[in-house]
Parts: structure tokens; C-alpha cells; sequence
């Protein structure tokens, strides 16, 4: 059923929360509670004709402890952007390619409840399946009902049937006997399966859906394939993309490692298969190399296979290191692979493939995100500001989609009638004009000289109604990664905060330190071995550039950063007492243990330049934790319970040093988070709340 968003938007909005965003005669400033009703653009697709488009988009559900994703449908002859989907748990939609119906991955329940005391809806398992929907109306229904998790899916070229890859159901025999032999035990490795590839009529799944649900006798029967599945071929891997060809007789698909851990880079290929063998087939691979490829995409004519290789995602050009983004073009008929867009300078992050054959791709530069035509060379589309992301070019047209923000400009979506000329595109969405209302701050660009004399850019977020003024108290806020860069983007969640705390009267630096993407491979690879020393060094001769140009008050500094940002916010502890406070969140501070938890072991092996028992000297000279008796600063620190990017075991070791060490310190534990906070919105709000009331206290008291 379809609902007009503006009546919908008022439910979304009706809670107490964000009751106080009433127009005034100025703009009033922005508040955490302004910060946390943005709405993320997760993604969008462009029917075939381009005469439409799906939008997936995630927000805060506070009544509910979750963050909701919907989606929504935009038509070109419509003022209002209509909701498509009301159950909070869908996304990844495609259109199938005649237009008539759209495909998205949902984990809402096959039977809601009839009312709160039905209790037939909590027997059921939050399954991630395919369901299909009828974008002119109706009620979505799913693909199929066997307990299956889908990793990927994609329409066949004649909308008649969904290739889907699931992991490999145990036989019933075979689970029993696992079962009887080691009950709750979980082999590590030894229980992991690859996927298997089907391919499903969507017509029969629509004809079958006014049905009532089959029930096996066996209530704990495993799941099996669908009745009417055709196996199309196996994986020993698990698959996270299909991409079917022009003439729809054969599929491309990208492989992942079983276990989600990036170990073996063996586990990251492309492959073919047929659509249409008569039976079940063995795939080919295309791709043999270190590097984790990506965004699939056809050339018009199904000779070519384009994908790219995005920062710190490895190389194609010999052994596994970490750079900057690049496209790729493989050649189906000779296997031949040739690098697209190789002149670049900075880090391409997005692309799509235009009717004639020709690529658009997003390239990141310094602090900013640009269109650009490759061709026989690359060619800028526009001088537009700020940063463009999510490229979608309709298949029967050239119009674009794209999102665009900027630090003063909130995220939106745009539609342009001309794909080569993005800048004439004009807003369909208008999800977060409540930030057009507030008094947001002004950025500047900010270069100095790191101590070996190479120059490094940061970005300076100055409090409204300060710009350029002096002397004031900085925030040194330091970005993830290390493969991203802070610039012309607009950000407003837990992670990126810099906003919000330029509201509150901070000068927040964001440094792009070596390491970071948009400057160069040798720029972005300068950092291994030295992983935390050398961009250390680089922030903090930042710092004291501020400080003597008069830009910052040196009795007035405070520092923070997650993930990565953690890791150089820990080290940074142990190099300077200059700090009346820092934050950090998911860092690590001892670096072969995380290796051994982590799900990037072999990122992180490439960084230190080694493993473990070959460089432990190194291991143990970039460690925060060996450095640690020189710590003063009072610290604020953050971990999801349940965080393997970062173990969570480094936060509990960063705290009992600081604990040992009688620092002032405060640890929050967020229960069932990884190391995104994307669970429950409170997790995030509490932590900027809390990091916000660390800094202030610390800057009014110090030590």
C-alpha cells in the first residue's frame, strides 16, 4: 500500500524527541536532537524508462530501539514522494528491467501478528529474503518462504524469474547426524558452507502467495532449496553480487570469504556462469588476484565487464597493499584486464556505465567528490562544490540520479535530464530541509608541513559566526580508516559529529593525515609500517600550526576519534599531554591481538608490513599500550559489546590501563553493537551526548 510522505512524515516526526523544530524568525542553532533526525539516503535505482525511481532510506526509530529502513517511490508526474514499503526492515530494491515490478531484501516477518497477544509472529525468524512488490500498488509478497538467508539477487533480462544466492542447506540427514554427534558445538571453519545460485520464477511466486503457508509435520526439519528452484551452479565461497548479461545468457558474480573475515584474498573473484545449461554447471573464474573487486557492471554490447577496486581494498597490480581506488575494465572473450581512468591522481569511489558504452565515476580529490566522463580521457563534469554519491544512469535513457551534500547543504537526491551535465539536475527528495533551517558552520581548507617538509590538508569547521576568528578552543577530530578523508561532505550521525560540536562553540579540525584517500597511492601508502606514528606526527605538527598562526588556543585543545581515529587518538595519549581531553571509541592499542580477533587480518598485516612473529618489534613500537606510563589526559571511551573490526577486548584493555594508571576515565559498553553503532539509535545519541559533556568538562576544569 501506497502512503503520501507528507502524512507519513508527521507520524515519523510526532515524537517528543524532535518536537522543537518549529520555523523561527532566524536560524536557530543546531541541536543533538536535530542531529539524529537525519535521514539517511541509503540508495536509489532509476526504473528502466527513468520515469520513476526507488529510494532506500534509514532513520531513527526511537519508540522502537531500532533504525527503520523504508523505501519510497518517486514518480515524475507526482509533487510527493509516496512510502512503498511500511514494514521498517527493507532495502537493496531493484527494478526488474520491464518496469512492472520491484525487488527488495527484507527480514520482516512472514505472518505479522494479529494483535499483541498473537504470539505467532515471535515463533518466527527474522529471515532475510526476496520479496516482490508492484510499484502502481498492492502488498509485497515474498520470493519464497524457506528459512533462507539471501546474500545476493538479481531479475533475469526478461523479468521472469530472480537469480539469488543462498548459503547451502544441509540435507535432513545431515543435520540430524551433526546434531547427534556435536550438539551445541560450533566448528570453527569446519561448519562454514558456501552458496548455491537458484533461480526463481517471480511469476509463480506472485500466482502462489494467496496461498496459505505449507507446515512440514517436522516443525525442526532444516530448510531446503524452494520447490521450484533451478540450481544454476555452487560457490565455496559466499556471493555478494550477481550481475546477468545484456543478452541474458550468462551471470557475472563476485565471491566473498564464507566467514565475512578478510583473510585469503583467494576469496574475492569474479566469476561466469550459464543461464542456460540444462542443468546445474560449474562456473568459471575470471579474475585471479589480491584485490577485493566490486560494482559489477556490463558494457551495453556484453563484451566487456567493468568493476572496480576501491580504497584499501587491495591491488590487481601485484601483491595485496592498500591504495586508492581504481577502475577496471576485463575483456570476456581474452580474459584481459586494463585499468580505466588511470591518470586520476586521487581515488575513484563510484561509477556507472552510460547507453554508449562510456564511463561516469565519482572521483575523490583532496576534500572533494566530483563527476567525471572517461572516455579516452578524463573529463570533469562541472565545478559544482561538495560531494557526489551513488551514480545511477537509467538503462533506456541518459537521465542521472545521484545524491549531493555539502558541508552546508544536507544530504538530498537529484535527478538530471542529461547525464553529462549533472549540475542541471534538480532536488526529488527533501528528507533533511529541517538543517537548512539551523545556523550550520563554515568550513575551511587548512594546509601545513609535516616535519619531513610534505604538505597535508585538513578541513577547519568554525562555529557559526566565527569564521576565521582567532584564538579559539579547538577539537581535533580524527577520521576512520585510514582510507577516507574529511572534507565537503555533510555529516550528522554518531561517527561523523563535526557539526554539532562547532554548534556548541568548538573549532573542529579534521585532519587529512598520510593515510588518507584523495592525495595520491604514495600519499595513502606512505603510512605502512609507521601505522600510527607517522599520521600521529602529521596531526599534531597540524596542531601546532594552529596554535602558531594563532588559530587555536593552546590552553584549549581537546582530541577524539573512532575506529582508526581511535587507534591515532590512543597513540596521540602517549605522545603529548597538550590535550585537556580526549575521546576515542573501537581503537585498538595492541596491535597483535587485534590481528588475531579482527575481521581484517590481512589489512592489517599489509599496514604493520608483516605478521605478528616476523615483525614483533614493530607490533610492539606502534602500540599504544607500551607507551602507556606517559599518559595524563582524561579520557572518554565507547565500544559495541559485540565489535570484531575492533575487538571489543581492546577496549576493556585500553580501560584497565587507564584504570591501573588512576587516569580519569569514563567506559561505555553499547550491548549487541559491532563496530557501526546500527542498532539501536540510543547507543549513538548517548555516545555524542556523553563525548559532548567529556570535552566540556575537561575544557572548563582541566585535570
Amino acid at each position: 500500500m501506497l502512503i503520501a510522505m507528507r502524512s507519513y512524515l508527521l507520524v515519523l516526526c510526532a515524537a517528543p524527541l524532535f518536537a522543537s523544530t518549529v520555523l523561527a524568525q532566524s536560524k536557530a542553532p543546531l541541536t543533538i536532537d536535530d542531529l539524529f533526525s537525519f535521514t539517511d539516503i541509503r540508495s536509489a535505482r532509476l526504473a528502466p524508462d527513468g520515469n520513476a525511481a526507488v529510494i532506500e532510506t534509514a532513520r531513527a526509530d526511537w519508540k522502537r530501539n531500532r533504525f527503520r529502513e523504508d523505501l519510497w517511490l518517486w514518480r515524475r508526474n507526482s509533487p510527493d514522494l509516496l512510502a512503498l514499503t511500511q514494514s521498517g526492515h527493507d532495502s537493496d530494491p531493484q527494478w526488474a528491467p520491464d518496469g512492472k515490478h520491484i525487488a527488495f531484501i527484507s527480514d520482516r516477518l512472514l505472518e505479522p501478528a494479529a494483535s499483541p497477544d498473537d504470539d505467532k509472529a515471535e515463533k518466527q525468524k527474522e529471515i532475510a529474503r526476496v520479496w516482490i512488490i508492484d510499484p502502481s500498488g498492492g502488498e509485497a509478497f515474498p520470493l519464497y518462504r524457506e528459512e533462507l538467508k539471501v546474500h545476493a539477487f538479481a531479475w533475469t533480462r526478461d523479468s521472469s524469474a530472480i537469480v539469488l544466492s543462498v548459503p547451502e542447506p544441509l540435507s535432513k540427514d545431515a543435520q540430524e547426524a551433526k546434531e547427534r554427534e556435536w550438539k551445541d558445538v560450533s566448528r570453527w571453519r569446519d561448519d562454514d558452507r558456501g552458496d548455491v545460485l537458484i533461480e526463481l520464477s517471480a511469476t509463480k511466486a506472485a500466482q502462489a502467495i494467496p496461498a496459505p503457508p505449507e507446515r512440514t509435520a517436522d516443525k525442526n526439519a532444516p530448510p531446503v532449496l524452494p520447490k521450484d528452484s533451478r540450481v544454476i551452479t555452487r560457490s565455496n565461497y559466499a556471493v555478494n553480487e550477481i550481475a546477468p548479461a545484456p543478452d541474458g545468457s550468462t551471470i557475472a558474480f563476485l565471491t566473498n570469504s564464507i566467514s565475512g573475515r578478510l583473510e585469503h584474498t583467494e576469496s574475492y573473484e569474479v566469476y561466469l556462469a550459464s543461464l542456460r545449461a540444462a542443468a546445474e554447471s560449474a562456473a568459471t573464474q575470471l579474475t585471479h588476484n589480491q584485490a577485493l573487486e566490486r560494482q559489477l557492471h556490463w558494457s551495453p554490447d556484453g563484451d566487456r565487464l567493468y568493476f572496480g577496486v576501491f580504497a584499501a581494498s587491495g591491488s590487481l597490480e601485484g601483491s595485496y597493499r592498500d591504495v586508492q581506488g581504481r577502475l577496471y575494465m576485463l575483456n570476456i572473450a581474452s580474459k584481459e584486464i586494463e585499468r580505466v581512468g588511470k591518470s586520476f591522481a586521487g581515488s575513484w569511489t563510484d561509477y556507472s556505465v552510460l547507453p554508449d558504452g562510456r564511463l561516469l565515476a565519482l572521483g575523490q580529490l583532496g576534500t572533494e567528490v566530483h563527476a567525471y566522463l572517461i572516455n579516452d580521457r578524463i573529463s570533469p563534469l562541472g565545478s559544482r562544490s561538495g560531494t557526489y554519491e551513488g551514480l545511477e544512469i537509467s538503462e533506456h535513457g541518459r537521465r542521472l540520479l545521484y545524491r549531493h551534500s555539502a558541508i552546508d547543504e544536507p544530504t538530498e537526491l537529484f535527478l538530471a535530464d542529461d547525464a553529462l551535465d549533472p549540475e542541471s539536475a534538480r532536488p526529488v527528495t527533501h528528507f533533511n530541509t529541517l538543517f537548512t533551517q539551523r545556523d550550520l558552520p563554515r568550513m575551511k581548507t587548512y594546509r601545513w608541513r609535516a616535519k619531513d617538509g610534505k604538505t597535508i590538508e585538513g578541513v577547519l569547521l568554525y562555529p557559526p559566526g566565527k569564521f576565521e576568528q582567532r584564538n579559539l578552543r579547538m577539537l581535533t577530530l580524527i577520521h576512520g580508516g585510514p582510507a577516507d578523508a574529511d572534507g565537503n561532505k555533510f555529516g550528522a550521525d554518531w561517527y561523523d559529529w563535526a557539526l554539532l560540536a562547532a554548534a556548541q562553540g568548538w573549532l573542529v579540525f579534521q585532519p587529512n593525515y598520510r593515510g588518507s584517500t584523495g592525495y595520491g597511492d604514495e600519499f595513502m601508502t606512505a603510512i605502512s609500517p609507521h601505522i600510527v606514528s607517522l599520521p600521529g606526527a602529521d596531526i599534531l605538527t597540524g596542531v601546532d600550526a594552529l596554535v602558531k598562526d594563532g588559530t587555536a588556543d593552546p590552553a584549549h585543545l581537546a582530541v577524539g576519534g573512532y575506529s582508526y581515529g581511535g587507534y591515532l587518538t590512543n597513540w596521540l595519549l602517549t605522545q603529548t599531554t597538550r590535550f585537556r581531553s580526549a575521546l576515542t571509541g573501537a581503537g585498538a592499542v595492541e596491535h597483535a591481538s587485534n590481528w588475531g580477533n579482527d575481521d581484517l587480518t590481512l589489512d592489517d598485516a599489509w599496514y604493520l608490513g608483516g605478521l605478528p612473529w616476523q615483525i614483533p618489534a614493530t607490533y610492539q613500537g606502534e602500540a599504544a599500550l607500551f607507551q602507556f606510563d606517559r599518559v595524563k589526559t582524561p579520557v572518554h571511551e565507547v565500544i559495541g559489546a559485540d565489535d570484531v573490526r575492533v575487538s571489543a577486548s581492546q577496549g576493556y584493555l585500553l580501560e584497565r590501563a587507564l584504570d591501573t594508571l588512576h587516569i580519569p576515565h569514563q567506559f561505555l559498553i553499547f550491548p549487541g553493537e559491532g563496530h557501526a553503532l546500527g542498532k539501536n539509535p540510543w547507543h549513538g545519541y548517548i555516545k555524542v551526548r556523553e563525548e559532548l559533556k567529556w570535552i566540556e568538562k575537561y575544557d572548563r576544569t582541566g585535570l
